[in-house]
């Protein structure tokens, strides 16, 4: 992919960052609920909350009031609270992005450790025994709820085990031991099901490039199965897993609500959840667009990172 290419596709970006924005202002608007009674509580006069609508700029014009938001959010204010203890929305969303992004990206990490060798062993041996057991694993994985996997690996791992604990979180400053033991529960639950969707995306798309002439070309010429497996049909198979593991990424990051309930973490899943029940909508605004950035640039980079995956996406941009 040229520099121009890549040029065209970050002008893209910025367009979609606007869009986003502007619909994530515009949806938090909607939340019910009067934010100065959020702030004043029940009981106060109609001109008591006037006043602190007009304080907040509610009564502003719409677009007049989403330039103000979106030139604060660029230059790093995002606010602060409007309920107590009234902390400031990007130190609190600083302290709970690391816990989201963490699990989301261990958990992504895991699903693919084991599915990638799941998915070469299915293709391989397409329509044997082996392959008709890992289709009806995954298939199986698939069918229960996240927060039932959680349940049971709560149950098995932490309360019948005692392995790993089931509602403490230890951040990476007090030790990287500490911090994994503490998260392998959380990310286990997470990457069972991208583990059953990756292997599947990906035994079906090497299925088709072990067909291809130039590996079978390889096969004649004696290259070893490794070999053919790693070195020329797995990236070419790749550009499904490549997409869904950018769409993943940005949609664990922020719905990891369940699994932060089941093992009581302090990620954004929570904070968003927190902060809407308690009308807070300046800390919703930004943590859902901090959230919606992360994910389109995510799949910005993976979109962009096909010309290394194809030379022929390379070829047809020279």
């Amino acid at each position: 992919m040229t520099v121009r290419s890549v040029l065209k596709r970050l002008g893209e970006l910025v367009i979609v960052l606007l869009v986003v924005s502007f619909g994530t202002f515009m949806l938090v608007s909607l939340m019910p609920g009067d934010p100065a009674v959020s702030i004043l509580g029940e009981g106060h006069s109609q001109a008591e909350y006037a006043a602190v609508r007009a304080d907040l700029g509610l009564n502003d014009p719409v677009f007049e009031r989403y330039l103000h938001w979106l030139g604060d959010a660029l230059s790093g204010d995002l606010g602060t609270s409007i309920v107590p203890p009234y902390v400031d929305v990007a130190d609190r969303i600083m302290a709970a992005l690391p816990v989201s992004v963490e699990l989301a990206v261990l958990g992504m990490t895991m699903a693919l450790a084991i599915s990638v060798p799941l998915a070469m062993i299915s293709a391989y041996r397409a329509g044997g025994r082996l392959d008709r057991m890992i289709s009806a694993g995954t298939f199986g994985i698939l069918s229960v709820p996240s927060f039932l996997a959680g349940l049971l690996i709560i149950m098995v791992f932490a309360n019948q085990l005692g392995w790993f604990p089931r509602a403490e979180w230890s951040r990476l400053s007090e030790g990287i031991g500490q911090n994994l033991y503490h998260a392998f529960l959380p990310a286990l639950t997470i990457a069972l099901a991208e583990t059953a969707m990756f292997t599947r995306i990906l035994r079906n798309d090497l299925i088709g490039t072990l067909n291809e002439d130039y590996i079978l070309a390889a096969k004649a010429k004696g290259m070893g199965t490794m070999h053919i497996l790693f070195s020329d049909a797995l990236r070419p198979s790749s550009f499904s897993l490549v997409t869904l593991m950018g769409i993943s990424l940005g949609r664990l990051i922020g719905s990891t609500i369940i699994v932060e309930y089941l093992f009581a973490l302090p990620g954004m899943g929570s904070l968003i959840i927190g902060a809407a029940d308690n009308g807070d909508f300046v800390m919703v605004q930004g943590a859902v667009l901090v959230i919606a950035v992360i994910y389109v640039v995510v799949n910005a980079l993976i979109d962009i990172s096909y010309g290394y995956l194809d030379p022929r996406i390379r070829r047809a941009h020279v």
